[in-house]
């Protein structure tokens, strides 16, 4: 009786200490994903976006996107460490980067694609050391139409690094970008810009002269690409699924 007794306590334990302690996952990114300040408003990440697809109360977002970051900043500045520190066994981390990797023009935060596969890697081992689950998503789409309305990509051979190193390393892909592209590609040109930050002059007292941003969304944009992660978590199976409102 008295071992039936503390068995009972002890799952009883488990279940108030898995209550209090719901799965965190962790966003690591850029800027289309990062929490935005007040006075950047409308502009909104994704990742703000994304906890309201979750059961109340078993999953818990940690956005730690960071505006303007590339693999190579966020692992140099201590971001990427912090997020480890803080990891626990059963969490996730979702990882997305590639936007400010492929800017040569900016020195400070280009990431040569061989580094940008070897941080990847990096993060992935990093996770998995923890008991965590690393999830690679590709860069989102921005909005961009060439002279013809013919869309095109700008992030040259990024994506297809992520896809390799998911790959090899058996590691869930939620490939944004294809995705974005076939929701931007399906609105087009001009119903397209309602997901981005374009804004007329006097439309926003944040923005007073206007603003025509083809790479950050707008609250509706944000959102539409948080549930494109979501269906993303679906088809590829992650674990994570279960605790998805249906």
């Amino acid at each position: 009786m008295k071992i039936f007794a503390l068995t009972f306590l002890i799952l009883l334990l488990s279940v108030v200490g898995l209550a209090k302690n719901p799965i965190t996952v962790y966003l690591a990114g850029d800027s289309t994903c990062a929490n935005k300040l007040d006075e950047k408003r409308p502009e909104t990440g994704w990742g703000e976006m994304f906890g309201q697809f979750f059961k109340d109360n078993k999953v818990k977002i940690d956005n730690r996107a960071m505006n303007g970051r590339s693999t190579k900043t966020f692992i140099s500045e201590g971001r990427w460490q912090n997020i480890v520190d803080d990891l626990k066994r059963g969490d996730y981390v979702f990882i997305q980067f590639g936007h400010n990797d492929s800017s040569k023009d900016k020195g400070e935060r280009y990431t040569p694609p061989e580094d940008y596969r070897k941080n990847l890697i990096k993060f992935i081992e990093d996770v998995r050391a923890k008991k965590a689950f690393p999830v690679l998503l590709t860069p989102v789409m921005r909005r961009r139409f060439d002279k013809d309305g013919k869309f095109y990509d700008t992030h040259g051979e990024y994506p297809d690094i992520v896809r390799a190193v998911a790959k090899e390393y058996k590691t869930p892909l939620i490939d944004a970008q294809r995705e974005s592209e076939k929701l931007i590609v399906s609105l087009g040109e001009e119903k397209s810009k309602k997901l981005f930050l374009i804004l007329a002059k006097g439309e926003s007292p944040n923005y007073p002269n206007g603003l025509d941003d083809n790479t950050h969304f707008s609250p509706l944009g944000a959102e539409e690409i948080a549930k494109l992660v979501v269906e993303g978590i679906r088809e590829t199976k992650i674990g994570l699924r279960k605790y998805l409102k249906k």
